[in-house]
């Protein structure tokens, strides 16, 4: 699926999205990935500050499902793997990480765990979300 929307339209794309399992986020640097995990948040009536975990890795949200949210910019797939923190997409509630990439997809391939994929590229003042689901 191809969506082209502002920020504020964003709610027309999380309701076409699972509220459980794992979620992939690509796209450049600004491309808006945190600012499409603050959107997933509140829409679940998340409370809590969301921010992207670039130095902690993972945070977790509780609002109406529990949100893990990962970001592997730095370590990519080996610091969830060498953290320890791959089991955790064993766990109930949505699981989202920032910079998915393709070393990540092997490994929940081999786990036999499905996910999404989302890549937001740039449109002038709109974002290309270009959802695929395995």
């Amino acid at each position: 699926m191809k969506f082209e929307l502002n920020l504020y339209e964003l709610d027309t794309l999380i309701k076409t999205l699972p509220n459980d399992g794992i979620i992939l986020l690509r796209g450049t640097l600004a491309s808006g990935k945190t600012t499409l995990v603050k959107a997933i948040a509140k829409f679940y009536n998340v409370n809590e500050n969301v921010s992207s975990p670039t130095f902690s890795q993972m945070q977790v949200y509780n609002g109406d499902i529990k949100i893990y949210h990962y970001d592997i910019y730095q370590k990519g797939a080996n610091g969830i793997l060498a953290n320890g923190l791959i089991e955790n997409f064993y766990e109930d509630g949505l699981h989202i990480v920032e910079w998915g990439d393709k070393e990540l997809e092997k490994i929940l391939k081999k786990m036999a765990l499905d996910f999404c994929k989302i890549d937001i590229n740039f449109c002038g003042d709109k974002r290309i979300y270009e959802v695929s689901c395995a």
